[in-house]
């Protein structure tokens, strides 16, 4: 439904993770009964979690564990790992830097001050390989093709081109449009591309030959492009609207192509609206970085805050919640629902009556801005919860 926003401009409404609620129907599963798994080019991933390609948030040791717990983990081709012999300690040194107007400058000089080497890439890529686990790494398109040739000699499973917005078409009187179709057609592993908000562009991406869609621009924790740009879309609309372009495409072709709702999402139950909008997957970034095995130690940032000309991201702090598996499969021992954030999507799933995330995706919907809120005063004003 549009609203006239003043004089002939009209404005669509759309919605955000607090704006609506699942609401359950005739049916309880028990926890323990239901599937959370989803296929990804053709191959079965266990947990559908993503760790996003922030330095902060993923090394070769978070990827190997991961792995090992049923997830991918998506390693930064164009940042401190593959820049930098002793990745550690840089990011370190980002993590102790103190909060002013430097902090910044100091990020942009770590990487402008070291180019990404091929050799570095083949070397994580190995590490992360013989560990056992399923290798993921991204990069943006003006790197793709030379990121691409290193970790596909080295190993990798699957690649990821992550930019601001994704799309096949691009115009510019100096820089040449990144053959999206062609790279996808090319590469010998699948490609995930993102990231999209809308309809067509999803549908022309799925067009184009990606083997997975990354749904979301500027929600995450350490993104400032909504604030810089006002540019965005709620995440339950953006995964709505590409979730429809998925399904018309496999409609029309047969083919089904996964849309992974990427940032914004603060915890369980977050995951579980995002799946009942549309997602088969959600990628998360800031959660992964508070993992006791993350390399930054309580701190993260986001990949365009280092920009050399417009920096559209912000270093936090998460903390240290605990090791991978507690933030993932628990016990849990925080009451805000940032730990077994699997356990609370079954849970979720189960009370909902969904046997499997496609089901999940048909759950009822409502909207309910009050839902957060709602009973919550004394929980409020004693900030717990």
């Amino acid at each position: 439904m549009e609203i006239v926003v003043g004089g002939r401009r009209t404005a669509r409404r759309a919605y955000g993770f607090d704006e609506v609620a699942l609401v359950p129907g005739n049916l309880v599963i028990d926890a323990r009964d239901v599937d959370v798994s989803w296929t990804l080019a053709g191959r079965r991933i266990e947990v559908p979690i993503l760790a996003s390609s922030l330095d902060a948030a993923v090394n070769p040791r978070l990827a190997i564990e991961m792995g090992r717990l049923g997830g991918i983990a998506v390693l930064n081709l164009d940042g401190i790992q593959t820049r930098y012999e002793d990745a550690e300690a840089v990011l370190q040194s980002v993590a102790e830097h103190s909060k002013d107007d430097k902090l910044i400058g100091y990020l942009q000089s770590l990487y402008s001050g070291a180019p990404v080497k091929p050799e570095l890439i083949k070397k994580r890529v190995a590490e992360i390989k013989a560990g056992g686990a399923l290798v993921a790494v991204a990069a943006a398109p003006h790197s793709a093709q030379k990121a691409i040739d290193a970790a596909i000699e080295a190993g990798a499973d699957i690649f990821v081109i992550q930019s601001t917005v994704g799309t096949v078409k691009f115009e510019s009187k100096e820089i040449a449009e990144f053959p999206v179709a062609e790279f996808c057609r090319n590469s010998p592993i699948p490609v995930i591309v993102g990231n999209t908000v809308g309809y067509k562009a999803t549908y022309e991406l799925m067009e184009a030959g990606a083997a997975a869609i990354l749904v979301g621009v500027g929600p995450g924790h350490i993104c400032t492009s909504r604030k810089v740009l006002g540019i965005g879309v709620p995440q339950i609309t953006a995964t709505a609207d590409c979730a429809a372009a998925r399904d018309d495409f496999f409609e029309k072709t047969g083919n089904y192509v996964p849309i992974i709702t990427d940032g914004g999402i603060r915890n369980g139950g977050d995951i579980s609206k995002a799946i009942a909008a549309g997602a088969d997957a959600v990628m998360l970034g800031s959660t992964i970085a508070a993992a006791e095995e993350a390399p930054a130690r309580g701190v993260s940032w986001g990949m365009a805050t280092m920009s050399a000309d417009l920096p559209r991201g912000t270093r936090i702090d998460v903390g240290v919640s605990g090791p991978l598996e507690q933030i993932l499969f628990g016990p849990a021992h925080t009451d805000n629902g940032t730990m077994n954030l699997v356990g609370a999507l079954r849970l979720s799933m189960g009370s909902l009556g969904a046997h499997n995330l496609k089901e999940m995706q048909e759950v009822e919907m409502m909207v309910a801005p009050s839902l957060p809120s709602e009973g919550k005063s004394l929980q409020r004003s004693q900030g717990v919860g």
